[in-house]
């Protein structure tokens, strides 16, 4: 048994769907979340640029003695993963690889969609390890940026949540597909509108459930699973106040949590 904590970075305050997912499926683990709200967005950033901040992010965490990390921001995990897990010791997984097996076992007619940040799509990570396992099956990628703020916004049901929604996923109701990847943390806060969009026949598939299961798994492979029968602490760092942080906590982990300010630079 090892009681320590489970580490998660992302970009701002996404990443709280992969918190909530990791409680669902670990309610034992222990967790410290950092969120870079300071640095935001990551998506229209230089792999070198988000390179550098995941790895401060990453030394940040391993001062809290974690003893595995999950990279909850989908352009960080598109454009550094590999870096990471050369450069430090700790376990330290993306939310990519996780989101492909789940979309690979989603679609029925092989025509997967991908949204995304700039970054993410730009990085063609999503692709490239769709076809590496299935070289039929036809994906479709797209950008979608607005998303973005108006999840940080909370405005993920309203009129203006609903223009966007069907402007970006147009093209991907014209192509067919039948699986659709929510390649960016916030994008599951926006899932009741994306859903409306582009209707029941489509599957939307959220890295973060396959992500928290994967890492369950090798947690319970390498008997670092936290068996205390006690529900898990979790504790929270942003790198900026940002008063979204209260109200998708809200959202997502259905209470609200008190963040502590760091300066991330220092790392």
């Amino acid at each position: 048994m090892d009681k320590r904590p489970i580490g998660i970075f992302d970009s701002g305050v996404g990443g709280l769907t992969v918190v909530k997912q990791v409680m669902k499926v670990m309610p034992h683990e222990n967790i410290v979340y950092f969120g870079d709200t300071a640095r935001l967005p990551y998506g229209s950033k230089s792999k070198e640029a988000v390179t550098k901040f995941s790895k401060q992010n990453v030394r940040f965490l391993l001062t809290k003695e974690v003893k595995a990390i999950i990279v909850a921001c989908n352009t960080a995990s598109s454009n550094s993963l590999e870096e990471l897990q050369q450069t430090f010791a700790v376990p330290i997984f993306g939310v990519v690889e996780a989101g492909v097996g789940e979309a690979l076992c989603s679609t029925q007619n092989k025509k997967i969609g991908v949204i995304g940040t700039a970054g993410t799509v730009r990085s063609g990570a999503y692709e490239k390890m769709i076809c590496r396992q299935d070289e039929t099956i036809q994906v479709f990628s797209k950008a979608c940026p607005l998303f973005v703020p108006l999840a940080e916004e909370g405005w993920t049901e309203n009129e203006v949540a609903r223009l966007a929604a069907e402007k970006y996923l147009e093209d991907f109701m014209k192509e067919g597909v039948d699986a659709l990847v929510l390649g960016c943390t916030h994008y599951p806060l926006l899932k009741r509108c994306i859903g409306g969009v582009v209707g029941e026949g489509v599957k939307l598939v959220d890295p973060a459930k396959a992500t928290a299961k994967q890492v369950k798994l090798f947690l319970q492979e390498k008997s670092l699973l936290n068996l205390a029968e006690d529900t898990g602490e979790s504790t929270f760092y942003l790198s900026d106040y940002t008063d979204m942080f209260y109200s998708i906590c809200q959202k997502a982990l259905k209470q609200g949590y008190m963040p502590e300010i760091i300066d991330i630079e220092k790392f």
